[in-house]
């Protein structure tokens, strides 16, 4: 397991992103703040920058995993760990 600590930083655009490695590709993760709903979206983007996906960061309590891009990938999985305010890989 990989570990990426979300550490946003309020004056870069995007505030947050890393390059991750799913299903054995490079992937770069960026999140931005939404005003209207007041949380954070994460955006997952291919080598190409083509966005693959675009969705609310949803968080996993300590006790159960929820994987933020649930169907996309066959063996590698990505999740956020509100507790540890962690990304976690594997």
């Amino acid at each position: 397991m990989t570990t990426i600590p979300f550490t946003p930083n309020n004056s870069a655009s995007p505030p947050f992103q890393a390059v991750v490695t799913l299903d054995g590709s490079s992937y770069s993760i960026s999140t931005m703040w939404n005003i209207y709903r007041s949380d954070w979206y994460i955006q997952l983007r291919d080598q190409s920058g083509n966005l693959v996906v675009n969705q609310p960061l949803i968080g996993s309590p300590p006790s159960s995993d929820i994987p933020l891009f649930p169907g996309t990938f066959m063996t590698s999985t990505i999740l956020y760990r509100v507790a540890t305010q962690q990304f976690e890989i594997t």
